[in-house]
């Protein structure tokens, strides 16, 4: 079962101390949330006027998005001044996401890419979805459009919800558990496939045996009504003011309620990690017997 692994950490800007770094580290790589309940992210003036203004209207889908390198936003029609406030918002959430993972996990500095950074507005619960996109059902992350081979899928949460409302989230079960509950019933990848997609334009990049599966995966748990109802679990509400580390990729999840929170998304290579082994391209290596990437 997830753990929720709690750190004293304030500031984003604070040194963390070598314990701390191995706390960290090894909980996160055992797939296990790392909580850190007093890293509240402060709003400026300006943006507390843009949350309490904000309908919602001017989201386009579930979440705007933030362009690494480019800082171009997308998802959001907000007007120009808005969009000013938003994007200056989302590219100091970015850095300072960046400058604590450096500092909590440095030995992911050398080979650790950041990916878009997200702010999430909407109110999770009752949001209408088909049950594949469906992020309120038990599920690790795999995209379909966006194969990692392999790469690690890290992420970093802040609620900033201004009236006292948590980020209510499902955790389950260890990911072999999962691997090994779906194993029987993954189909290997059709030949040529992967080249195709990539051709077509349907992926970024080719995709990977092991994304194969663990889209298979992502897909098995959502479609399955039993197992998200009897699959050990807990539920657990990330208060306000609070911020905390994940491997979606790895640790079984579901949004289950909550709005106004900020979400950082780094890769890292497996070749990266402290113990390669736990990783899930590993797991599904050691269960499929053979390479996948």
């Amino acid at each position: 079962m997830t753990e929720i692994v709690r750190l004293p950490i304030e500031r984003w800007d604070s040194p963390c101390s070598l314990q701390d770094q191995t706390t960290a580290i090894t909980a996160l790589e055992s797939g296990n949330v790392v909580l850190l309940p007093q890293l509240d992210f402060p709003l400026r003036d300006n943006e507390r006027d843009f949350y309490f203004l904000s309908t919602g209207a001017e989201v386009k889908g579930k979440n705007i998005s933030l362009s690494p390198g480019d800082n171009t936003v997308r998802g959001s029609s907000a007007d120009v001044a808005e969009l000013g406030v938003l994007r200056d918002m989302m590219v100091r959430f970015s850095a300072v996401s960046q400058g604590l993972v450096q500092r909590l996990l440095p030995s992911y500095t050398a080979t650790l890419e950041q990916g878009r950074t997200s702010f999430r507005p909407l109110e999770v619960a009752g949001r209408p979805s088909s049950w594949r996109k469906d992020d309120s059902r038990l599920h690790v992350d795999s995209f379909p459009s966006s194969p990692t081979r392999g790469k690690r899928i890290l992420r970093l949460f802040s609620n900033v919800n201004p009236v006292g409302q948590g980020r209510t989230w499902r955790l389950g079960e260890p990911f072999e558990q999962v691997a090994r509950r779906y194993q029987s019933s993954l189909q290997g990848q059709p030949w040529g496939s992967s080249q195709i997609l990539e051709m077509l334009g349907i992926t970024k990049g080719q995709r990977s045996a092991y994304d194969h599966y663990m889209l298979q995966l992502h897909d098995r748990m959502k479609a399955d009504g039993d197992y998200q109802a009897s699959a050990e679990q807990f539920t657990f509400a990330f208060p306000p003011g609070s911020s905390w580390l994940v491997y979606t990729d790895q640790v079984s999840h579901a949004a289950m309620g909550g709005r106004l929170a900020f979400e950082q998304t780094f890769y890292l290579p497996v070749s990266g990690m402290q113990d390669p082994a736990k990783s899930p391209l590993r797991v599904l290596e050691r269960l499929m017997g053979r390479e996948l990437v």
